[in-house]
């Protein structure tokens, strides 16, 4: 399993540190959370920092754009550094053409729906999609608490993209306490924000979650 910190809990005085203390302990990605205030009630960071990060950071940037029209940042984000990015199906009116455009530029294409959206709205675009994230919370604020509502839908989408190499994500009130029912499940990847960067010692807690899904993770 991957795991990916997302740093909108991390301490953004020192994100260069916490970024390198997570990663030394085996985190492979580290997870961008890009808000805009319209999507979501919620301001967070653009292409300025990402590109900051990009400097501090070898590991895989995952930017994940909850914002309105992502198709006219996509090029921001890709010179700023970024590996992958994610769009919200709910915020893009013509989902396929914003994942080719992610994929032409080398990077890997996700998607991502919020615990209502059905997961029929991304059915036709999964030649297109290199990743798939369920919200497991409402986006906007960190430190909420997972919705275990979202569970069946998590094994729907496990079903949906069987056959396709596709990721399955998860982010939105990951922690020690339910992760090892998202690998049972077949989660691929999972985002962890304040129960990661929450904690006093960040790089043990993520040591310790991967020794809950693997006992060889680093």
């Amino acid at each position: 399993m991957i795991i990916a910190p997302s740093i909108l809990s991390a301490d953004f005085s020192n994100l260069g540190r916490d970024i390198g203390v997570v990663v030394d302990a085996g985190a492979q990605w580290i997870h961008v959370d890009v808000m805009d205030g319209v999507f979501v009630p919620n301001i967070t960071i653009g292409p300025v920092v990402v590109k900051g990060i990009r400097r501090a950071t070898k590991a895989f940037l995952d930017c994940h754009l909850m914002i309105m029209e992502p198709e006219r940042y996509i090029d921001d984000f890709i010179k700023a550094g970024a590996d992958g990015i994610t769009v919200h199906v709910e915020a893009t009116r013509h989902l396929q053409r914003t994942l080719t455009m992610i994929r032409e530029n080398g990077l890997k294409s996700g998607v991502s729906l919020n615990p209502s959206t059905p997961l029929d709205t991304i059915k036709y675009c999964l030649d297109n999609i290199d990743l798939v994230l369920i919200m497991s919370v409402n986006p906007g604020f960190g430190g909420q608490t997972f919705i275990d509502a979202v569970i069946p839908k998590i094994a729907e989408a496990k079903k949906m993209i069987s056959g396709y190499a596709i990721q399955l994500q998860v982010d939105g009130g990951v922690n020690k306490d339910n992760i090892a029912r998202l690998a049972q499940m077949g989660v691929d990847n999972v985002v962890a924000g304040s129960s990661v960067f929450g904690t006093d010692d960040p790089g043990k807690t993520i040591k310790e979650m991967f020794d809950i899904v693997s006992p060889v993770p680093y």
